[in-house]
Protein backbone atom coordinates (compact mmCIF):
# COMPACT_ATOMS: atom_id res chain seq x y z
CA UNK A 1 0.00 0.00 0.00
CA UNK A 2 2.51 2.12 0.79
CA UNK A 3 3.96 1.67 -2.94
CA UNK A 4 0.25 3.33 -4.24
CA UNK A 5 0.21 5.92 -1.70
CA UNK A 6 3.44 7.66 -3.19
CA UNK A 7 2.67 7.88 -6.79
CA UNK A 8 -0.95 9.45 -5.63
CA UNK A 9 0.96 11.84 -2.87
CA UNK A 10 2.77 13.13 -5.81
CA UNK A 11 -0.06 13.54 -8.42
CA UNK A 12 -1.88 15.27 -5.86
CA UNK A 13 0.66 17.59 -5.09
CA UNK A 14 1.57 18.26 -8.69
CA UNK A 15 -2.51 18.90 -9.11
CA UNK A 16 -2.25 21.05 -6.42
CA UNK A 17 0.41 23.32 -7.76
CA UNK A 18 -0.75 23.71 -11.14
CA UNK A 19 -3.46 25.13 -9.46
CA UNK A 20 -1.85 27.45 -7.30
CA UNK A 21 0.08 28.60 -9.77
CA UNK A 22 -2.77 30.68 -11.66
CA UNK A 23 -3.92 32.18 -8.61
CA UNK A 24 -0.34 32.82 -7.47
CA UNK A 25 0.37 34.72 -11.39
CA UNK A 26 -2.82 36.69 -10.80
CA UNK A 27 -2.14 38.06 -7.95
CA UNK A 28 1.73 38.91 -8.79
CA UNK A 29 0.24 40.32 -11.94
CA UNK A 30 -2.18 42.16 -10.11
CA UNK A 31 0.40 43.49 -7.71
CA UNK A 32 2.74 44.66 -10.67
CA UNK A 33 -0.22 46.57 -12.16
CA UNK A 34 -0.68 48.27 -9.12
CA UNK A 35 2.80 49.32 -8.95
CA UNK A 36 2.27 50.36 -12.23
CA UNK A 37 -0.11 52.32 -11.65
CA UNK A 38 1.43 54.44 -8.58
CA UNK A 39 4.59 54.35 -10.63
CA UNK A 40 2.61 56.70 -13.27
CA UNK A 41 1.11 58.83 -10.81
CA UNK A 42 4.10 59.61 -9.05
CA UNK A 43 6.09 60.16 -12.48
CA UNK A 44 2.68 62.75 -13.06
CA UNK A 45 2.97 64.46 -9.75
CA UNK A 46 6.35 65.22 -10.00
CA UNK A 47 6.80 66.32 -13.72
CA UNK A 48 2.85 67.89 -14.07
CA UNK A 49 2.27 69.41 -10.95
CA UNK A 50 5.67 70.14 -9.01
CA UNK A 51 7.79 70.44 -12.61
CA UNK A 52 10.54 68.70 -11.47
CA UNK A 53 11.45 66.78 -14.45
CA UNK A 54 14.52 65.08 -12.90
CA UNK A 55 11.86 63.23 -9.81
CA UNK A 56 9.47 62.27 -12.39
CA UNK A 57 12.51 60.74 -14.71
CA UNK A 58 13.21 58.16 -11.94
CA UNK A 59 9.83 56.46 -12.88
CA UNK A 60 11.23 56.51 -16.69
CA UNK A 61 13.26 53.71 -18.17
CA UNK A 62 16.01 53.33 -20.29
CA UNK A 63 14.58 54.69 -23.11
CA UNK A 64 11.04 56.74 -23.37
CA UNK A 65 8.90 56.91 -26.69
CA UNK A 66 7.22 60.05 -27.18
CA UNK A 67 3.96 59.49 -29.49
CA UNK A 68 2.76 63.16 -28.94
CA UNK A 69 3.95 65.20 -32.07
CA UNK A 70 4.64 68.02 -30.46
CA UNK A 71 7.47 66.45 -27.74
CA UNK A 72 10.52 65.10 -28.04
CA UNK A 73 12.16 61.15 -27.63
CA UNK A 74 13.93 60.80 -24.16
CA UNK A 75 14.51 62.27 -21.16
CA UNK A 76 15.75 65.16 -22.78
CA UNK A 77 12.89 65.90 -24.50
CA UNK A 78 10.93 65.20 -21.06
CA UNK A 79 13.34 67.82 -19.71
CA UNK A 80 12.34 70.66 -22.14
CA UNK A 81 8.64 70.05 -21.16
CA UNK A 82 8.80 70.40 -18.06
CA UNK A 83 11.32 73.45 -18.75
CA UNK A 84 8.63 74.74 -20.96
CA UNK A 85 6.06 74.43 -18.63
CA UNK A 86 7.49 75.55 -15.62
CA UNK A 87 8.58 78.96 -17.80
CA UNK A 88 5.08 79.60 -19.55
CA UNK A 89 2.66 78.08 -17.21
CA UNK A 90 4.01 78.17 -13.51
CA UNK A 91 0.77 77.79 -12.26
CA UNK A 92 -0.82 74.68 -14.35
CA UNK A 93 -2.27 72.13 -12.45
CA UNK A 94 -3.47 68.46 -13.96
CA UNK A 95 -5.68 66.80 -11.98
CA UNK A 96 -6.22 63.41 -12.24
CA UNK A 97 -9.50 62.40 -12.39
CA UNK A 98 -9.29 58.15 -12.71
CA UNK A 99 -6.85 55.74 -13.72
CA UNK A 100 -6.83 52.42 -15.00
CA UNK A 101 -4.82 49.68 -15.41
CA UNK A 102 -4.17 47.23 -18.39
CA UNK A 103 -1.27 44.56 -18.07
CA UNK A 104 1.49 46.82 -18.76
CA UNK A 105 -0.61 50.13 -19.57
CA UNK A 106 -1.78 52.82 -17.38
CA UNK A 107 -3.94 54.86 -18.66
CA UNK A 108 -4.91 58.84 -16.85
CA UNK A 109 -8.32 60.82 -18.01
CA UNK A 110 -6.98 63.87 -16.70
CA UNK A 111 -8.64 67.77 -16.47
CA UNK A 112 -5.04 70.09 -16.98
CA UNK A 113 -5.66 73.91 -16.48
CA UNK A 114 -2.18 75.39 -17.54
CA UNK A 115 -3.87 79.27 -16.76
CA UNK A 116 -5.90 79.06 -13.29
CA UNK A 117 -9.62 80.20 -13.82
CA UNK A 118 -9.51 79.08 -17.66
CA UNK A 119 -11.62 75.59 -18.62
CA UNK A 120 -8.97 73.71 -19.09
CA UNK A 121 -8.38 70.92 -21.44
CA UNK A 122 -9.41 67.39 -20.97
CA UNK A 123 -6.63 65.00 -21.53
CA UNK A 124 -6.30 61.35 -21.70
CA UNK A 125 -2.58 59.77 -20.94
CA UNK A 126 -1.70 56.33 -22.03
CA UNK A 127 2.03 54.78 -20.99
CA UNK A 128 3.67 51.76 -21.45
CA UNK A 129 5.76 50.68 -19.09
CA UNK A 130 8.44 47.48 -18.68
CA UNK A 131 9.92 46.20 -15.44
CA UNK A 132 8.26 49.20 -13.43
CA UNK A 133 9.32 51.82 -15.62
CA UNK A 134 7.64 54.18 -18.10
CA UNK A 135 9.10 53.14 -22.01
CA UNK A 136 6.22 54.98 -24.16
CA UNK A 137 3.99 57.55 -23.88
CA UNK A 138 0.72 58.82 -26.07
CA UNK A 139 -1.68 61.26 -25.30
CA UNK A 140 -4.95 63.09 -26.78
CA UNK A 141 -6.31 66.61 -25.95
CA UNK A 142 -9.38 68.32 -26.56
CA UNK A 143 -10.34 72.04 -24.69
CA UNK A 144 -12.98 72.03 -22.44
CA UNK A 145 -15.74 74.22 -24.54
CA UNK A 146 -17.38 77.49 -23.11
CA UNK A 147 -21.05 76.33 -24.50
CA UNK A 148 -21.18 72.44 -24.81
CA UNK A 149 -23.90 70.88 -27.32
CA UNK A 150 -24.95 68.91 -23.87
CA UNK A 151 -25.39 69.32 -20.18
CA UNK A 152 -22.70 66.25 -19.59
CA UNK A 153 -19.02 67.06 -18.37
CA UNK A 154 -16.16 65.91 -19.88
CA UNK A 155 -15.40 64.22 -16.44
Amino acid sequence: MNALFRPRTAIAAAILLALAAPAASAASSEAQQEANRKAVLAFYEKGLNQKDADAALAYVGDRYVQHNPNAADGSEGFRKFIAFLRDKFPNSHSEIKRSFVDGDHVILHVHAVREPGTRGTAIVDIFKLENGKIVEHWDVAQPIPENPANGNTMF
